[in-house]
């Protein structure tokens, strides 16, 4: 038995081909977000802006730039006297169309040459595509893939529980139990 159930229906990251949302421009109470120092509040705009496909939501001069893709996609760019000379092994995702990583990629390089590290598939049924920021930030736009039910992906999600809302019969019925979705060793 597990205290786990599929939830795919409340899920705000579109499908490999359903069309990506546009920028909200909604102000909300965030419940999450990512505080990024800078030292060029411009600089970091610009690049997140035209590289990243973020909006300006709005800013306070000197103090904060809050930047929004998607609602709860939120970055608040702070002011800093240093950003650390490498990027750090930590990363924060951002979920994003499969249709938008090859723009992705290329607005990227655009402005920072060396600034993007893939695509590339991961065993967990996604593509990734890791940026690395001028301030030394690591982010990874990541997007679903279509599953092939006979893939090694599939497999490798169904043995741990895991399997899509219309894979098996009753894996949507929110109680819990996925014990008959998936063959237990």
């Amino acid at each position: 038995m597990s205290d786990f159930y599929n939830a795919f229906e409340i899920s705000p990251v579109p499908g490999p081909d359903d069309t990506p949302p546009e920028p909200f421009r909604g102000i909300y109470a965030m419940p999450s977000f990512v505080t990024i120092p800078t030292t060029d509040l411009a600089e970091s705009t610009a690049f997140w802006t035209r590289g990243l496909g973020f909006i300006e939501l709005f800013s306070i001069p000197g103090r904060v730039v809050h930047l929004r893709r998607w609602a709860f996609q939120d970055v608040l760019m702070v002011p800093a006297e240093s950003v650390p000379e490498q990027a750090s092994a930590m990363s924060v995702s951002f979920a994003c169309g499969l249709g938008q990583i090859d723009a992705l990629v290329e607005t990227c390089r655009a402005v920072r040459p060396e600034s993007v590290a893939g695509p590339r598939d991961t065993p967990w049924n996604t593509r990734d595509v890791e940026v690395i920021t001028p301030e030394k930030a690591r982010i990874v736009f990541t997007a679903k893939r279509p599953l092939d039910p006979d893939s090694a992906e599939a497999r490798n999600l169904a043995a741990v529980g895991l399997m899509p809302p219309d894979a098996a019969p009753g894996n949507n019925d929110g109680n819990g139990d996925n014990s008959a979705d998936v063959e237990h060793a």
